[in-house]
């Protein structure tokens, strides 16, 4: 069962339940949980918005609102000592495909494939891209092309999702790892047609844990990786993604500088706008976050740091105005770092999907 029809069926269940809640006690009840949350995401405090006029200004908001998100979030710190484990090899026409395990006592070993350019010749470096994947049952197998598997193919012609294979056939060494709870990493059986990632953000709190803050981990994890290899020039790492890949990029370009320029694509929506409107995925919550901000404010420490956000026309979820409000303070940040022009907005005919004819000429800019 996807999120939609999880979504559907929930509501439609609780409305039954109301109806013949009412039925037997003769009234409706006064108040409704989800009429309390409503009110309370309206009057949500978001005490820690920029609203500063000045570089300085936004740098010291930058410096303090990215500690409050690092407390928010804790610890997101790859392991200092690791191992990689080498699982299979594949040398195709134009890359060689690595499927690897990076791991590390005490911490859940982590799934990737890295891809490298066959024409690179011997000693000679080239930048890195870390590609990240969203929902759906095949985790990072689309993002590289692995249209060898079954149902894999189809994923990739409707959201242009083999964006790891595009990077990796114009030079790029790319890392691609799987996330939590996602592909390699979850048996979707044993969820009885729940939601994994709602029941692994409960089950991950209980634990003192939280689903973002471990990939969050991963995939600067991966950088460490692609620094760590000889093929790679160190200081030239980019990354992108669609959907939670989106969201996941940015978290990432926010917390790591490591990270010189982003393409988050289909991602442009502020958590309060998808938890009064709509179900968002427990891959995605940071308990407390919006006592201090929201999605933009994290997206704004990017500044002033090249990034493309990418929105197709018939995406479905992105809701004006609330992309707006979300270009507004991203905007804000850029404008006054002296840095509107590595703001990109690549708004293209489409629903969603990857798109990427704005992303990959930037990437070549500031990576080649």
């Amino acid at each position: 069962m996807n999120r939609r029809a999880f979504t559907q069926r929930t509501a439609t269940l609780a409305s039954s339940m109301l109806g013949l809640a009412s039925e037997l006690t003769g009234q409706t009840p006064k108040r409704l949980v989800d009429a309390d949350i409503g009110a309370a995401l309206e009057n949500a405090r978001l005490s820690m918005l920029f609203q500063g006029k000045t570089a300085e200004g936004c740098r010291r908001w930058q410096k303090e609102f990215k500690t409050k998100l690092t407390e928010l979030l804790g610890d997101s710190t790859p392991p200092k000592n690791w191992k990689v484990t080498v699982e299979k090899v594949v040398k195709l026409n134009d890359h060689v495909r690595h499927q690897i395990l990076l791991e590390a006592k005490g911490i859940p070993s982590v799934p990737v494939y890295l891809l490298i350019p066959r024409d690179l010749a011997k000693g000679k470096k080239a930048p890195g891209v870390l590609c990240v994947h969203g929902h759906g049952e095949f985790g990072n197998d689309p993002i590289v092309g692995r249209n060898d598997l079954p149902g894999v193919e189809e994923v990739i012609q409707k959201s242009h999702y083999d964006y790891g294979l595009q990077f990796v056939r114009k030079g790029y060494v790319v890392a691609a790892p799987c996330m939590v709870p996602f592909g390699r990493r979850v048996n979707r059986r044993k969820y009885g047609g729940q939601d994994p990632c709602a029941v692994t953000l409960v089950r991950m709190q209980a634990l003192g844990q939280l689903p973002i803050t471990s990939n969050l981990r991963d995939l600067r994890w991966c950088l460490d990786l692609l620094q760590s290899r000889p093929e790679i020039q160190e200081d030239k790492l980019g990354c992108a993604g669609l959907s939670y890949g989106g969201r996941m990029t940015m978290m990432v370009a926010a917390m790591d500088p490591r990270i010189k320029v982003a393409s988050v694509s289909g991602a442009l929506n502020l958590l309060q706008e998808r938890l009064s409107l709509r179900y968002s995925c427990g891959s995605q919550i940071i308990p407390k976050l919006l006592n201090y901000g929201d999605y933009s404010e994290i997206g704004s420490l990017i500044a002033p740091r090249p990034c493309v956000w990418e929105t197709g026309s018939m995406d479905s979820l992105i809701v004006k105005p609330w992309d707006e409000l979300f270009r507004k303070r991203l905007k804000n940040a850029y404008h006054v770092l002296g840095a509107k022009q590595n703001l990109v907005f690549d708004r293209f005919e489409g629903a969603h999907r990857w798109n990427g004819a704005v992303a990959y000429p930037l990437f070549e800019k500031v990576l080649k």
